[in-house]
């Protein structure tokens, strides 16, 4: 995913994250400096849908404005298929530490 705040912002007029932070308070939304400033810097790692919900609100825009989907990330992430149809990864073994057995069959 990647994280669309700053243009949209930029599309309503809203230049600095102190701005956005001021309209984010006058609605409700009270979020400090070092959030908002990871808010307008990055990708957030998380975030609430309540305050999505606001920051949505202020900017006049949907949930799928500020989070861009990106299936070419999603394509390179998955295993590689090898030339007999199998992955490429080994196969998996489980390692028995300390009173422990293997699973049920």
């Amino acid at each position: 995913m990647r994280w669309n705040l700053r243009m949209k912002a930029a599309e309503q007029g809203i230049w600095k994250s102190t701005e956005l932070r001021r309209r984010l308070a006058d609605a409700g939304l009270e979020i400090s400096a070092g959030k908002m400033s990871a808010l307008w810097t990055g990708t957030p790692t998380t975030i609430r849908l309540d305050d999505l919900d606001v920051i949505c609100d202020v900017l006049s825009c949907e949930t799928n404005d500020l989070l861009i989907r990106e299936p070419e990330q999603v394509a390179a992430r998955r295993p590689r298929k090898a030339a007999d149809n199998t992955t490429a990864a080994a196969a998996i073994t489980p390692r028995l530490g300390r009173n422990r057995t293997l699973p049920p069959a």
